[in-house]
């Protein structure tokens, strides 16, 4: 209770006045203390002489320090600065001393008025120590007080450089902080076993389970901005299986105002182990491209279709189009875009297998560029409907495309999937389709420029896995993974429709652009990464369970097909697939004819007609393999 109500009463009543009384009584116990070391502690000296002497002392002081304001500082939080402005003040007042007690000598004003400049010069080193050694002292005394009325976590910081120290200062001067830093960590040897602040640097090699119980560290924080991915990755991993838990500072672009603050520092993000670097798209030549322009997104509603519309609201476009067959999604979309402040927009309740109302459309706001992105992308659900797969991604794209070329769109760009590339599944079988079709009008084409984008999975879109794993944890568990050694490409939503963005400006036409998406992630380790990343343990807490590869389901996504390779563009992270010349005459043909029988035929059939188009279409796990060795058969 004792040491409750002094940390109160500091904090109450240690005003900057306060400091700058007892500073004052510092310089003048100083001075009491440079006579006695001149005299070798022997006082033969006259006191009474010494206090004559002070008040000018302390008036000359008094007056250093409000000039300089070395008073101002908050004790509790004294670092270098603050040292180095009692350094100054205490010099100020040294100099003025000097000169006043030279003009006295120099014009015998009080004759008996004399300090000898040994005494100057020792009071001056004196007084500078202890006003900076008491401040530090103190700053000490209160860490020491608060530690001990608090619950403290001791934590490593990963990153001994400059933000590393930025982070370290910020958790000193919260005065809502609980952390100790224990040690900095870092990769770089020159700074191994040397100290900041009298603070430890390690190695990463000597952070052992050992040395974090000795010690008892429950959190290290990240702050190495330029730390690669795949190390983080690495890393995270290591600690996680340490059972400590990993935080991460923002980077620089995101701190409040330029300011970092310690409620900045955030828990690891499942976006940030995905062993790849974010690419960020920022090209003005977009920007330019669409502005005063009339834009249609299909699939608006979608997670694709909806990051594309707010980019795209944000430019100084001449009217966004905005369709979906999904009511609730659009509206919700609609309001989220109104409470933005955007309202150049319209958003429409549309079927694109309705080609009557989409010209109707076509029609009335006559678009410049369309993002075709409304599509069936489920594999398991489109494995048990080929006619549903085929009526949305075949005729609906076939549909807008050909509105597009009918009514000379400047720019269709069509939102495609790496399962599209040798496919294994209804699905990726069906946008595979949709990718010749369009290539098939771009040959033909004089006005419209057909661009195709081709990414994989992307973080947080409805049905994919992260969502997922997500609802199964909330739910206690297990995790669902189909396969232990079953890998996929991962992009977040922002990166995807960056891409999509940037191609509706590239090329002439026809191209297939792919983005490089760095390695491939195992489902499996995301799955524990998230267990641990939620607080919890694999296997004790929640376990993961093989469920078995689902219909069409395969073990690794491609992004190019057979026969195909790439050619860079100006961007080294976008490349073009430089696809098999088909004869687009005869692809179209089979498309059409596909279209116009589809409502007739079984799914067997169906999916026959589709590995007609498509020879390299091999179903996996599926029911419809049988078609495949009825064709290797013949």
């Amino acid at each position: 209770m004792l040491r409750i109500f002094f940390l109160r009463t500091l904090n109450k009543y240690a005003s900057k006045w306060l400091v700058l009384f007892v500073d004052l009584c510092l310089v003048a116990l100083s001075f009491f203390f440079a006579y006695a070391i001149r005299f070798n502690a022997s006082l033969d000296f006259e006191v009474s002489e010494v206090l004559i002497q002070l008040p000018l002392v302390i008036i000359l002081a008094l007056l250093s320090f409000l000039i300089v304001g070395s008073y101002k500082g908050i004790i509790r939080h004294t670092g270098t600065k603050d040292a180095f402005n009692v350094f100054v003040g205490i010099s100020i007042y040294t100099i003025g001393l000097s000169t006043l007690l030279l003009i006295n000598g120099a014009l015998n004003i009080f004759p008996n008025f004399q300090i000898p400049t040994s005494i100057i010069l020792i009071h001056f080193l004196v007084s500078t120590f202890v006003l900076i050694i008491s401040r530090f002292m103190f700053k000490s005394f209160f860490e020491l007080l608060n530690t001990s009325l608090k619950k403290v976590t001791n934590i490593l910081i990963y990153g001994a450089g400059d933000s590393g120290m930025i982070t370290y200062a910020t958790l000193n001067r919260d005065p809502k902080n609980n952390f100790e830093v224990v040690g900095f960590v870092d990769d770089n040897p020159n700074k191994i076993n040397k100290k900041i602040d009298r603070i430890k640097i390690y190695s990463p090699l000597k952070i052992t389970k050992h040395f974090l119980e000795k010690h008892n560290i429950t959190e290290v924080i990240f702050s190495m901005p330029r730390l690669k991915s795949g190390r983080l990755l690495e890393l995270t991993d290591k600690f996680l299986n340490l059972d400590i838990k990993v935080k991460t500072v923002p980077p620089l672009s995101k701190w409040i105002e330029g300011d970092f603050q310690a409620n900045q520092i955030k828990q690891v993000h499942i976006d940030d182990l995905l062993d790849r670097d974010q690419i960020s798209i920022d090209n003005p030549v977009v920007k330019s491209k669409v502005s005063g322009k009339v834009v249609l997104v299909t699939g608006a509603a979608g997670s694709i279709g909806s990051e594309i519309s707010r980019q795209l609201a944000s430019y100084n476009i001449k009217k966004l189009i905005l369709i979906d067959q999904a009511e609730s999604p659009l509206y919700d979309l609609q309001q989220e875009l109104i409470q933005e402040g955007d309202e150049n927009f319209v958003a429409i309740v549309c079927d694109i297998r309705d080609q009557f109302k989409l010209e109707r459309i076509f029609k009335k706001y006559n678009p410049d560029r369309v993002f075709h992105a409304a599509a069936y992308k489920h594999v398991p659900l489109m494995e048990k409907s080929p006619y549903e797969a085929i009526k949305i991604n075949v005729l609906g794209t076939k549909n807008v495309a050909d509105l597009a070329l009918k009514y000379d769109i400047e720019r269709f760009v069509m939102v495609s999937t790496d399962k599209a590339v040798n496919p294994t599944n209804v699905m990726g079988a069906s946008k595979r389709i949709a990718e010749l079709y369009i290539s098939c009008l771009s040959k033909k084409a004089s006005k419209t420029k057909f661009t195709t984008t081709r990414f994989g999975n992307v973080l947080g879109s409805n049905g994919s896995v992260i969502p997922l794993f997500k609802k199964q944890i909330e739910h206690g568990g297990p995790l669902t993974v189909t396969h232990k050694e079953i890998t996929r490409y991962f992009m977040t939503i922002p990166e995807a429709c960056s891409l999509v963005l940037e191609a509706g400006t590239m090329g002439q036409g026809g191209e297939i652009y792919i983005f490089d998406m760095g390695k491939s992630v195992k489902i499996f380790d995301i799955a524990k990464r998230m267990i641990y990343l939620s607080g919890l343990k694999y296997p004790d807490d929640i376990d993961i369970k093989i469920t078995g590869l689902r219909p069409g389901e395969k073990l690794y996504e491609e992004l190019l097909a057979d026969g195909e390779n790439t050619t860079k563009t100006y961007h080294d992270k976008i490349m073009i697939a430089k696809t098999s010349e088909i004869d687009s005459c005869m692809v179209k043909d089979k498309i059409e004819g596909l279209i116009h029988n589809f409502k007739s035929l079984t799914n067997k059939d169906l999916v026959k007609e589709m590995k007609a188009i498509i020879p390299e279409y091999i179903s996996k796990n599926s029911e419809f393999e049988e078609l495949d060795k009825i064709t290797l058969n013949d």
